[in-house]
């Protein structure tokens, strides 16, 4: 059903130090940091990514102009250079942090036809914000180009693609570079004719499941309906319906999403203070740590109690974090048996009502625990009342244990497995807000797509 096609990719020349321009996707790159690539380079991608706002900008001169003026300025210099049409097999080498060990995940650069989502070829697992969309749509106006990827898995239980992408990693990338992070990245064009249809036949039985970038994917979809609208007609392989990603398959043992924890604050004391009994109804709890309280708590150990406590049954399970200390929370028959008799007409407060959706921990987290037990509803949380978010589980813990910003409670999740991502799209569902952090994020700068 996946339309997956090459594309004549823009990239670096050869002589490039990569590691000097490329970047994370825009959404994760920080003031502090889009200072530091700025000054690492004069030809780093984030001056196309990421321009700055300058004293003065108005409509003629501003971030997305200059983007679309420099984009134009490297293409003519020989600083980017446009290939002949080809996939590019992508490896990164990596490790988690916190964790440790050596990884390697795998993607194939491609340009995939632009789908809407009721069509069921490609399909998402979160819900959209509008004002990254409209930075993202006045970015590719101005450039005519796709410069980040998005990032989208698909099922290749048999391996079929896993094996024909490892023989042509079998030989040595024309691109290898460590970034300033630590995680190499590795680079293989790939244009042999019968290889690439092999692909596209692969692809043509697969659906697409978008794990990062929502925002870009619906933004495409909005670009590419101002040209039809502008030119009263798109051919059907005009560059502009299509997009570019990064698959990677749902198998590959390098996947990794990390979870996002969640910080409460701004819960009436009289609401705090009968919690714990609201609570009982639905999940057992189970001191962690030693009575001293969060001092001593030990959040390796925390995190390894929570994910043996989920692996065992699979039941719904995380750590929470209070004042006093930190509790394993272990979802009930009671907790499962409201989980299924949940209102999926709720005023636009529910998400989703799939089975695949009332499994997921971070589901029961918050329908039960943040919108029943403490008045946090969905609604709250996508507008960012009354929760905090942090992938780091320390700062979680001394963020309750000093009260920093009015931090009362912390909720240390497990990570939601790809799989389950999978089946919430396929169900039509929306995980809550931060369900999914894929790690390591795809690099910005390796490939662009031309939308020419």
């Amino acid at each position: 059903m996946a339309d997956v096609r090459p594309l004549p990719g823009i990239r670096y020349a050869p002589e490039t130090d990569l590691a000097a321009v490329v970047t994370p996707p825009y959404d994760v790159i920080s003031p502090e940091a889009q200072a530091r690539y700025y000054t690492r380079d004069p030809h780093n991608i984030i001056r196309l990514e990421l321009g700055r706002d300058e004293p003065g900008d108005d409509g003629l001169n501003n971030r997305y102009t200059r983007a679309a003026l420099t984009f134009a300025e490297w293409r003519l210099s020989g600083v980017l250079r446009q290939d002949k049409p080809g996939l590019y097999l992508y490896e990164q080498r990596f490790s988690v942090p916190g964790v440790g060990g050596a990884r390697k995940r795998r993607g194939l650069f491609a340009r995939v036809r632009l789908v809407p989502w009721e069509e069921g070829v490609i399909l998402p697992h979160e819900r959209t914000l509008s004002k990254p969309k409209d930075d993202r749509l006045k970015l590719t106006r101005a450039t005519s180009a796709t410069l980040s990827p998005i990032m989208a898995l698909y099922d290749d239980p048999s391996g079929e693609l896993t094996a024909l992408l490892g023989k042509a990693a079998r030989r040595k990338p024309e691109v290898a570079f460590t970034d300033e992070a630590g995680e190499e990245h590795r680079l293989w064009p790939l244009r042999d004719e019968a290889l690439i249809a092999r692909v596209e036949d692969f692809f043509r039985d697969r659906q697409l499941y978008i794990a990062d970038g929502h925002h870009r994917y619906e933004t495409a979809l909005a670009y590419r309906e101002e040209l039809r609208e502008t030119r009263r007609d798109l051919a059907p392989n005009d560059a502009a319906n299509f997009t570019l990603m990064a698959l990677s398959a749902l198998e590959d043992p390098g996947l990794v999403v990390l979870p996002t924890h969640r910080i409460v604050r701004g819960v009436a004391p009289e609401r705090l203070s009968v919690f714990r009994d609201d609570l009982a109804a639905y999940f057992e709890a189970s001191p962690l740590g030693e009575p001293g309280g969060l001092a001593t708590l030990d959040v390796a150990e925390t995190l390894a109690t929570l994910t043996a406590a989920s692996e065992d049954g699979q039941r719904v399970a995380f750590v929470m974090v209070t004042a006093d200390g930190a509790f394993l929370l272990r979802q009930t028959a009671a907790g499962e048996a409201a989980m299924d008799a949940l209102d999926s007409a709720r005023a636009g407060e529910h998400i989703g009502d799939s089975a695949a959706w009332r499994r997921l921990d971070v589901t029961s987290l918050h329908e039960l625990i943040l919108a029943r037990g403490l008045g946090v509803s969905e609604r709250m949380v996508r507008a960012g009342e009354g929760i905090a978010y942090t992938r780091d589980a320390s700062a979680a813990i001394e963020a309750v244990r000093a009260g920093v910003d009015g931090a009362q409670l912390a909720f240390l999740l497990n990570p939601t497995p790809p799989t389950a991502i999978r089946d919430v799209a396929r169900a039509g569902d929306r995980m809550p807000q931060k369900s999914t952090y894929f790690y390591p994020k795809l690099i910005t700068g390796l490939v662009i797509n031309p939308l020419w």
